[in-house]
């Protein structure tokens, strides 16, 4: 993948937030500009950001498949994560993500004909107490999430795109 200028710009900003020498610290805040950009991280993406940093376009990867912030594949407009850890999953986490399956019309990890939503599963969100939880576009958080909560929400998304 040829980066664009404006990319390159960004990039070099987050590498001078390190020493020379470790520029391949920058690898996060890469994937993040280039998923800003996209929409997801291609595999080409990955060995451009690579041969920016100078580090193997597997190491790269493995941050990328490591962390499930980063999408591997183009994803919906609002991608909706489900807590279903062990102390969520006691507290309703698979039932909400369930209902969200149900409500939405697509399993686990798919996308709405719409291109509207992706819906997939997620670890540790941090706040077991609140369960269950989810992590909307993985910026915000809803807590204490009942099956009439997913319903508002879910409705509430779609009106906003006016469908």
């Amino acid at each position: 993948m040829s980066l664009s200028e404006q990319t390159r710009t960004r990039f070099a900003k987050e590498v001078a937030k390190y020493p020379p020498d470790q520029k391949q610290s920058a690898v996060m805040a890469c994937l993040a500009i280039v998923q800003q950009e996209q929409g997801y991280v291609s595999n080409d993406s990955e060995a451009g950001i690579a041969a920016y940093l100078g580090m193997p376009a597997m190491a790269v990867h493995e941050v990328t498949t490591f962390y499930n912030m980063y999408n591997q594949r183009p994803v919906g407009k609002y991608k909706l994560n489900v807590c279903t850890n062990l102390p969520c999953q006691l507290r309703d986490g698979q039932k909400a993500l369930r209902h969200l399956e149900q409500k939405l019309g697509i399993a686990m990890g798919g996308t709405t004909a719409d291109g509207l939503f992706t819906l997939q599963q997620s670890e540790c969100l941090g706040a077991c107490a609140d369960s269950p939880v989810m992590l909307v576009n993985d910026r915000t958080m809803c807590s204490f999430m009942s099956n009439d909560k997913l319903d508002q929400l879910v409705d509430s998304l779609r009106a906003a795109e006016g469908k």
